[in-house]
């Protein structure tokens, strides 16, 4: 059986994950570079580039799949395990190199842990469900709060406007509702299984 391209885009979203952690973690000593008063090392601009690269193919393969009516379950699986295992390995950067608190990064990894079981849950009762508007709210506030630690508040930094930081806590809080709203709409069926 041949894959589609919504799942093809998927994976390679999956792909560009260890292209984003190389360019990240591995130091180049290309020196840094200076945007609109943010400082940034280039290995770091790439691998922002990179992030923001894999995460418009989010949308790409969604908006794909739905207007050309190829959505399946596999990518109703794999789209989210995609988009999960690209915003923790972002965020797992992002506290190595003391960009955002941990403890942040702990609710929001824990979250997504959460939700995946709770789709195995309901998958052993026959129901697969796709992300919610909620949760695609979620995941948008988390590639635009991730994209700005990563490029080091660019586009703010010469107003001293910590945008980045602002919308790191605004990502949370979409995190941790969507989180509750998917326990919430689908207690009856968690509380009924075996």
């Amino acid at each position: 059986m041949k894959m589609n391209i919504p799942n093809q885009i998927s994976l390679f979203r999956i792909f560009l994950i260890p292209v984003f952690m190389f360019f990240m973690l591995v130091d180049f000593n290309w020196g840094d570079i200076t945007l609109l008063g943010a400082t940034i090392p280039v290995g770091h601009l790439v691998g922002a580039i990179i992030f923001i690269i894999a995460s418009i193919t989010d949308f790409i393969d969604g908006y794909y799949a739905r207007k050309y009516n190829l959505v399946t379950n596999m990518g109703k699986f794999l789209d989210p395990l995609a988009d999960k295992l690209l915003v923790s390995a972002a965020l797992i950067i992002l506290v190595e190199f003391g960009m955002a608190p941990s403890w942040v990064v702990i609710l929001i990894i824990s979250r997504e842990f959460a939700v995946t079981g709770l789709r195995l849950i309901l998958a052993n009762e026959g129901e697969v469900v796709a992300a919610n508007q909620l949760g695609k709210i979620k995941m948008w506030t988390q590639i635009v709060a991730i994209s700005s630690l990563l490029l080091g508040n660019i586009f703010f930094e010469m107003f001293h406007i910590p945008f980045d930081m602002i919308m790191l806590y605004v990502c949370l809080f979409f995190t941790v509702w969507s989180g509750w709203d998917y326990f919430y709409l689908n207690r009856k069926v968690l509380l009924d299984s075996k």
